[in-house]
């Protein structure tokens, strides 16, 4: 009777949670009661406790099947809404290959898998054996420059994951350096949650994420990076898995997530994914590739799937992977760790002889070729065949699309606090600049002092002017390259994990930087302009700050369209360095413009030279209205600012000082619609080139 009632719960929940498990655990145990009497007694209890945990059952069925298709209202009251649907991840003949000239090499070579709810699938193999490639493949973040062929299925069907569905952890922990645990995760959280979430809700759950990882002795320790200390290795790569499982995906990637870890920390971290489902009551689908997991780490795992050379040696359940090497003559060794018996049989970067069983005197890389023979042969990889064909039959339902993040103001306002917050913090960024450039203006006003009207005045002027725009323009580059990298790559992550927008990104970078700029305008440019005497006015020295402000922002706008065409710092300072070194040299100082060589260096250099017009505009802001005295034929005569303009430096006084400076301000305007526009086709033509590159 037991086991009839037990079934009968199973049929309507299959004993899927815990609470259900351990009431027919009960059920069975009563029913194997040796006194009827009793026994009647207890079946009589369990009939009606049975009725009632189906009601609760039909009760929460009827409320997802309430809850609609296309969105899942988000009821906020301090905790996440839990999310009922399972992801599957299916692939079948994959292939991955890169070009190389021309020739192609093989990165993944046919592999058939499968990832499935409620467990974890360890991607294991030597160095270079393609499992990070695996798994950007599987998550679609495959480079351009690669292509693949074969099928990749999510719950049976070709489909974009929806934003909150799926979290990606990388290899490298891509975080601001000087923001500290606690705030790196609230303007995460600020920025994945929806606003119909309080922060106190948000920052709740960024606390109980925390405490999760092991990190709450660490929350108002910085992150730290280049020349500053900070968290550790381990303690960094924690508080990125944190920030992807935030927001509770039902789908987790983790590229090698024990990384830096020590044993004790790598089985912590592992153990406590793998609880997820536990805790949350979400059957979550992890996919993670690690290297070299201890014994009690490869216990957490549900599914293997070992590489070696792009080609599965095998693929199954954990727990019978080593059957399956004893099979073919190489058991693991008692006490000894599977992990690390599997990856020294399968590691063909050291060629030696396999020393254990039937394989002794055999080469590795014949070893590894005949465990490849054997997996395609055997009944294992028939069986992963035959359940990836019952999961695309079966399960082909398409992932909703429900949840929704942060709205577009609060993103833009997030990131404009953080930004803020970590200009603030970093000195090698503004604050550095802001000194050397004061020393900058100190040293032209010793140099320059009280310029004065004479005739030699006008060639120092103008080389003071042209040494001020110069030095600020490289100052900026070499100042700021390095850190706006950083900025990008937090930036490429959390684009790519759908936490916000391109604009957003640009909208929050431009305005956390002014206050900066501002100074950087100000202060060294009053130095310099009060102690080389140039010319007098508030209206001058609005013009010529304007003039150092658009400047940094210019080269700050240069950098960024650089920066998302090429990450690495060595080639974008050079390029960057390249541009502005020649909108320097055609900017008609060095080269007057009416001496510049007019194919290609005055059309079109000259003219889209964001230089030429600062140049032009400074000169006319500052010769413009003075009277200089200058000795001609024995005498002392007086030339006009103007004719100084014309005559001696070859500016254009068709249009005014403010049109140079309205130029300046729709180039920068110009490059940050460029920097969109290449992330955006970046983006957008990822999926066209890989489309085309699956081409046979």
């Amino acid at each position: 009777m037991g086991s009839i009632l037990c079934d009968s719960i199973s049929s309507k929940a299959s004993c899927d949670s815990i609470s259900t498990k351990a009431y027919c655990d009960s059920i069975s145990t009563k029913a194997c009661d040796g006194s009827s009497q009793e026994g009647e007694t207890s079946l009589l209890e369990l009939m009606s406790k049975e009725e009632s945990i189906i009601n609760v059952i039909d009760a929460e069925e009827e409320e997802v099947h309430d809850e609609g298709d296309d969105t899942m209202s988000i009821e906020m009251s301090g905790v996440v809404p839990i999310e009922k649907e399972d992801i599957t991840v299916t692939w079948e003949n994959l292939w991955v290959t890169v070009s190389s000239g021309k020739k192609k090499k093989s990165i993944l070579q046919g592999l058939t898998g499968y990832a499935s709810p409620g467990r974890i699938l360890a991607i294991m193999g030597p160095s270079g054996c393609g499992k990070s490639t695996l798994l950007d493949c599987l998550s679609g973040r495959l480079s351009s420059k690669m292509k693949h062929t074969g099928k990749i299925l999510i719950n049976g069907q070709k489909q974009v994951l929806a934003y909150g569905t799926s979290g990606y952890v990388t290899q490298e922990d891509a975080m601001l350096s000087t923001l500290t645990t606690r705030e790196t995760l609230y303007y995460s959280a600020q920025l994945q949650f929806p606003d119909s979430m309080s922060i106190a809700e948000k920052k709740e759950q960024a606390d109980i994420t925390l405490r999760e990882m092991g990190l709450q002795g660490a929350i108002n320790t910085r992150v730290g990076g280049w020349g500053s200390k900070g968290l550790s290795g381990g303690q960094k790569r924690r508080l990125s898995i944190c920030i992807e499982i935030l927001t509770k995906p039902r789908l987790l990637f983790l590229d090698e997530p024990t990384s830096g870890l020590d044993s004790a920390a790598s089985y912590y971290v592992m153990s406590s994914i793998s609880t997820l489902n536990l805790r949350d009551g979400i059957r979550r689908t992890i996919v993670a590739s690690i290297h070299q997991p201890s014994s009690e780490v490869f216990e957490l795992f549900h599914d293997l799937c070992l590489l070696s050379s792009g080609e599965t040696v095998y693929f199954g359940p954990a727990s019978e992977a080593n059957q399956f090497f004893a099979s073919n003559g190489f058991p693991c060794p008692t006490l000894h760790n599977p992990s690390d018996h599997y990856l020294r049989i399968i590691n063909k970067d050291f060629e030696q002889d396999a020393e254990e069983g039937l394989g002794k005197g055999v080469s590795t890389e014949n070893t590894i070729d005949n465990l490849i023979a054997s997996y395609r042969m055997s009944q294992i990889r028939k069986q992963v065949k035959l359940e990836v064909g019952k999961i695309v039959e079966n399960d082909s339902g398409a992932t909703r699309k429900h949840r929704i993040h942060a709205a577009f103001p609060t993103q833009c306002l997030v990131l404009l606090k953080r930004s803020s917050l970590q200009f603030f913090r970093d000195i090698s960024n503004y604050w550095l600049r802001l000194i050397v450039f004061i020393i900058i203006a100190i040293s032209i006003g010793s140099i320059f002092y009280n310029i004065g009207t004479d005739e030699a005045s006008i060639q120092a002027r103008g080389s003071l002017l042209i040494f001020l725009v110069s030095v600020l323009t490289f100052m900026t580059l070499v100042g700021g390259f390095s850190p706006l990298l950083e900025d990008m790559k937090v930036f490429e992550r959390e684009r790519l994990n759908g936490h916000y927008g391109i604009t957003a990104f640009l909208i929050g970078n431009i305005f956390s930087s002014v206050p900066y700029m501002l100074m950087i305008s100000l202060i060294p440019g009053g130095i310099a302009y009060q102690l080389c005497g140039l010319h007098k006015g508030i209206d001058r020295f609005f013009y010529f700050s304007s003039v150092l402000f658009a400047i940094v922002m210019w080269v700050e706008s240069l950098m960024l369209v650089i920066g998302s065409i090429s990450p690495n710092f060595v080639i974008g300072m050079f390029i960057a360095g390249g541009v502005e070194g020649l909108m320097i040299l055609t900017g008609g100082f060095y080269r007057l413009p009416n001496d510049l060589p007019k194919p290609l260096w005055k059309y079109p250099f000259y003219y889209v030279s964001f230089l030429k017009y600062a140049f032009q505009g400074s000169f006319k802001n500052d010769f413009d209205g003075l009277t200089f005295s200058v000795h001609q034929d024995g005498a002392t005569k007086s030339m006009s600012g103007r004719e100084v303009l014309v005559n001696t430096w070859h500016v254009e006084m068709s249009h005014s000082k403010w049109f140079d400076l309205a130029v300046m301000v729709g180039m920068i305007l110009l490059y940050r619609v460029l920097f969109l526009v290449v992330t955006k086709c970046k983006e957008k033509l990822k999926p066209v080139v890989a489309s085309f590159t699956r081409r046979p």
